[in-house]
């Protein structure tokens, strides 16, 4: 247990958001990418191998072969401010402190990556020396999975164990059906259509709704994450006003030889591609800010797979990333998590206030 600073009577209540993404490397190099992927594929949340065998295959020959492979990718997508997902992460914790303001609400923002930096526990440590006792937890993952949001949920306990005065806690488990994030996309949507036109599906046009894939097992094993995927697209469809024959659900991104969860983005959009669609629109809803997966595997891999088939159009639709449309559905989804807790700007002066007049009240009543 650490040793702590005394506890102070009368220390001001101070909420924040620590918004949650899965990481990225900080540099797009071999070395930055082997420590990032280490990390990455330590997590026994994210592989479920048993842990001798495991350690051999990922330190004898995954690290020997991927950082490599994944640095050149991660070059392509890779900005002035770094990786994408950071860039953009940093980004919405701006948007969404904008958005606080804008109610005139007292609450801090921070980002934090799951792996990589900043860590989880870096920005709890942070949160915690400057005061805050009430921190909501937001993991960025719409659809709940035990390889994403419970990863965090651990991490964020791992950092708790030690701590003497654990602020108050609060954790976002999904938000894959909540209204707000449901209508965002759908607004995402309509505004790339009316900048690119709408797909004909009369004609065979399809919009596709690609989710990370995770292995097959972890649904027999009873995680929730392919029914929660398919629910967002099934509301979103209905949100758009499509027929279940315009739209499709995939999962990309599968890694080793388990079987995954099907169908997987790159051979449907082969099939498609063969089959001579002649437009094809894609989107990642199970993304919130764009990154390696849909930068580089969908928007250049996949438009490669779908046109080399045989294709036409290919046109993916960014993420929620930091636009207005995520700001409100990030500030609807964070108030209705922090129902209870003292947010607006002034509470502890009016707080203060009222216990001076109360103790006035009982002074003059006691001289009486």
């Amino acid at each position: 247990m650490r040793t702590e600073a005394p506890f102070r009577h009368g220390t001001p209540q101070k909420t924040a958001v620590l918004l949650v993404n899965l990481g990225t490397p900080d540099n797009a190099d071999t070395p930055s990418l082997r420590r990032y992927l280490k990390e990455f594929l330590s997590d026994p949340r994210v592989v479920e191998i048993p842990k001798l065998i495991w350690w051999i295959i990922l330190n004898c020959i995954i690290l020997q072969i991927r950082p490599k492979k994944s640095a050149a990718k991660y070059a392509t997508v890779w900005t002035d401010e770094g990786s994408p997902l950071m860039a953009i992460g940093k980004r919405q914790v701006r948007v969404l402190s904008e958005a606080f303001k804008a109610r005139r609400w007292d609450v801090r923002v921070e980002l934090a990556m799951r792996y990589g930096n900043p860590s989880v526990a870096s920005r709890m440590d942070m949160l915690r020396k400057d005061g805050y006792d009430r921190v909501l937890v937001f993991p960025l993952y719409p659809q709940y999975a035990a390889a994403t949001t419970a990863s965090v949920f651990d991490a964020v306990f791992d950092w708790a164990k030690p701590v003497r005065n654990i602020p108050e806690l609060r954790l976002v488990k999904h938000y894959h059906d909540h209204p707000a994030y449901i209508h965002a996309l759908a607004e995402s949507v309509r505004k790339h259509w009316q900048a690119n036109g709408k797909p004909n599906f009369e004609q065979g046009d399809v919009l596709l709704f690609s989710f990370h894939g995770v292995p097959e097992m972890t649904l027999l094993k009873g995680d929730p994450y392919h029914c929660e995927c398919h629910k967002t697209a099934r509301l979103l469809g209905e949100e758009l006003g499509l027929q279940k024959s315009n739209y499709r659900v995939t999962f990309q991104s599968r890694f080793g030889k388990a079987k995954w969860l099907e169908p997987y983005t790159d051979k449907t959009l082969e099939a498609l591609g063969m089959a001579g669609t002649k437009r094809i629109d894609v989107m990642c809803p199970g993304f919130m800010a764009d990154c390696l997966e849909t930068l580089e595997e969908i928007n250049q891999e996949g438009r490669e797979d779908f046109q080399h088939a045989g294709g036409g159009e290919f046109h993916y639709i960014p993420c929620l990333n930091d636009s207005e449309l995520s700001a409100a559905m990030l500030s609807e989804i964070t108030a209705q998590h922090m129902q209870g807790w003292p947010v607006d700007m002034g509470y502890e002066e009016s707080m203060a206030q009222e216990l001076a007049e109360s103790r006035k009240l009982a002074l003059e009543m006691g001289a009486q």
